[in-house]
């Protein structure tokens, strides 16, 4: 074998290999910056005002945290439900009164929810108020998980 073509094929093997991982990384970049930009339903809709920007960002002061504690509170319930499944004899009471607590903080979630959307409902002019209705009721007709669940988009 000659050693001007040995180091060719390597060198062009290489320039391949450089530009498979530098097209990976540059994917896997777009869509992290992708998804961390998309927080909640308002931020699909392209053109709100810098000034409803802020009024979102201070509506999810409040919501966020609620949101995150009635979560946090699911899963210890979820885990609390968990051991008790598998606790020999099963405490069937005390499984029942875990479940009841799930419930409550899944109603308390979607309480908190529909308050969100109605307060953000009035901070959008018509036509992004007809948007909103189309995100809405496309994430609540998809069994999706909401926000959380949608697709990844392109850069």
């Amino acid at each position: 074998m000659n050693t001007k073509s040995f180091l060719a094929g390597a060198a062009s093997g290489l320039a391949v290999a450089a530009g498979c991982v530098a097209g990976m990384y540059l994917a896997v970049k777009c869509s992290r910056k992708q998804a961390g930009n998309v927080r909640g339903y308002l931020d699909l809709i392209p053109d709100l005002t810098a000034e409803q920007r802020n009024q979102v960002e201070e509506i999810r002061k409040t919501f966020l945290p609620k949101l995150d504690a009635l979560r946090r509170n699911m899963r210890s319930c979820r885990a609390e439900l968990a051991e008790l499944l598998f606790a020999d004899p099963a405490d069937r009471g005390r499984l029942s009164s875990a479940v009841e607590q799930i419930i409550q903080y899944q109603a308390e979630l979607e309480r908190e929810v529909i308050e969100h959307i109605l307060e953000e409902k009035e901070i959008l002019t018509p036509s992004q108020r007809q948007q909103f209705h189309d995100i809405i009721v496309a994430q609540f007709s998809s069994g999706g998980v909401g926000i959380h669940d949608l697709r990844r988009r392109s850069c």
